[in-house]
């Protein structure tokens, strides 16, 4: 039941962070505040394709 997802930031839309969840416990898009190396600061990261 675990897929990989990656999350990309929502500012600068560059992809940043790999990251493994469950599809059923987590059955909607995953947002996480996650540092991004690019605006170098906090930003809401959201889950891609």
């Amino acid at each position: 039941m675990r897929v990989k997802i990656t999350l990309s930031c929502s500012e600068c839309k560059q992809r940043n962070y790999n990251t493994f969840k469950n599809k059923k416990n987590d059955p909607d898009r995953l947002e996480m505040n996650k540092y991004c190396r690019f605006c170098r600061k906090h930003t809401l990261h959201k889950e891609s394709k």
